[in-house]
């Protein structure tokens, strides 16, 4: 891993993603850049990925955690989150609201 960031986190430039530890797991969680592209609607770099998740650390550990407890993955692995993971992590009502509804326009 190169590039020491804040709170933990690390950059991979070999992975192209953002390397972080979760409290009470061996394994770490692994966020890739493109991840980042779809919650900061721009081409982020190292650094711009690095910032969101200092702003965001409690969101990242929720969602890394919540993954870790639905998958029942062991202590040793690790694993990744997405966009969406972390969306839900941020915005935990979306999980639990009702689901949205298409209506049909008549022409």
């Amino acid at each position: 891993m190169t590039g020491q960031g804040n709170d933990d986190a690390e950059w991979s430039d070999r992975l192209d993603a953002l390397s972080f530890p979760v409290p009470n797991h061996a394994g770490r969680c692994v966020m890739h850049r493109l991840a980042f592209r779809a919650l900061l609607a721009v081409e982020p770099q190292r650094d711009a990925c690095l910032a969101y998740f200092t702003a965001n650390k409690a969101a990242f550990l929720s969602a890394a955690t919540t993954k870790i407890t639905r998958l029942a993955l062991p202590a040793d692995r690790s694993l990744h989150i997405n966009s969406r993971d972390l969306r839900r992590a941020i915005t935990p009502q979306a999980t639990t609201s009702p689901a949205r509804l298409c209506r049909v326009l008549d022409r």
